[in-house]
């Protein structure tokens, strides 16, 4: 037990701080929608809906961007504002009969979208993805870890969001009583921060479900090439994707770019979970043919598995109460990881 406890805070003294940056910064996603609201003209307004409608969106953002949009991701019940990505740094926000509301060249101008990456891969790329992985399965060491070291005192166990005092007793009372409250959640939530960081230990634990291979060629694009990407008739394509399945919404268009490229189309259908859905599609450009349609709902069990992962992680399901839940996790990771920092290092340094 006397190298658990040392491991444990150690390591925690060490990482403490990031995973206090991956709470605050989740706790905040959680509620982007709203300040996208808040910030964003024609934001609050019903989201676009019909053939016309949405064709005429993704016209007026090729012609807007200058051919550059690479996707269109259609707004819905949460924000009526559509947004037009251009280049992984620049894009623009159309209200819903596609003109420009505001734009910006880097993703540094945009709140919800620094933040995101700022959780995502902490702006170090490919590094901070992989260290992401590596605070999911920290934090779940922590979770295991600290339930077994808090059921020795669990008869001293006092609910309190905040310490009594910075004293190292009553942090560590504080830490321990606190972290073992949310440890449910903090396990849900450390397991699938994992399972999107480090994919291939993703992958590993869907292989219960479906083989790998499976799994990745059920999503994989058709290999089969489009024709030329003039002149795109786009009320023909949306039209179509409706056709295909008409209870659904079409979340998320992808622009092809050049000749031979197919035209991408995310769906949602209505026992979805996943925010931009799973049902996908793909159509010529050159003639509006579909050239291959696949329902959410009849792709293997460990993509559907895999599609629930992040709707769980980002409170994108469960309502209200999941997301005042969410928040409060990643609040209560921000206080004990950033609490366990300075004590520690207070002590080392020659303070008591």
């Amino acid at each position: 037990m006397r190298k658990l406890l040392f491991l444990h805070r150690w390591i925690g003294a060490v990482f403490g701080l990031f995973l206090s940056i991956l709470g605050i910064s989740g706790a905040l996603l959680v509620w982007k929608y709203q300040w996208v609201r808040w910030t964003v003209e024609g934001a609050a307004a019903p989201s676009a809906t019909g053939v016309k409608n949405l064709a005429q969106i993704i016209e007026k953002a090729v012609v807007d961007s200058n051919t550059l949009v690479n996707f269109v991701l259609f707004g819905d019940k949460d924000i009526g504002v559509n947004l037009v990505s251009t280049s992984p740094q620049s894009g623009f926000y159309s209200d819903n009969l596609g003109n420009v509301v505001t734009s910006w060249v880097s993703r540094f101008e945009r709140p919800e979208l620094w933040l995101f990456d700022l959780h995502h891969d902490l702006f170090l790329g490919a590094t901070g993805l992989w260290l992401g992985g590596l605070l999911g399965l920290l934090g779940l060491f922590f979770t295991i870890s600290g339930t077994i070291l808090w059921w020795r005192t669990r008869w001293r166990f006092r609910l309190a969001l905040w310490p009594k005092s910075f004293s190292r007793i009553d942090l560590a009372k504080h830490h321990r009583n606190l972290g073992v409250l949310i440890s449910p959640l903090l396990f849900v939530v450390m397991l699938t921060g994992l399972m999107m960081t480090w994919k291939p230990v993703g992958m590993w634990l869907l292989s219960t479900f479906t083989p790998v291979n499976e799994m990745k060629a059920a999503v994989a694009p058709p290999k089969i090439a489009g024709g030329k990407i003039a002149n795109i008739d786009w009320e023909n394509v949306i039209g179509s994707a409706y056709e295909q399945f008409p209870e659904a919404s079409i979340r998320l268009v992808r622009v092809p770019k050049t000749d031979g490229d197919l035209i991408g189309i995310r769906m949602k259908q209505p026992d979805e979970w996943l925010p931009n859905g799973r049902t996908l599609l793909w159509f010529d450009p050159e003639n509006g043919q579909l050239v291959d349609a696949r329902s959410a709902f009849d792709l293997p069990a460990g993509v559907q598995v895999k599609n629930m992962v992040y709707p769980v992680h980002a409170a994108k399901v469960g309502g209200i109460v999941y997301e005042l839940l969410m928040t409060l996790v990643g609040l209560v990771v921000t206080l004990l990881g950033g609490f366990v920092v300075y004590r520690f290092w207070y002590d080392r340094s020659g303070h008591c």
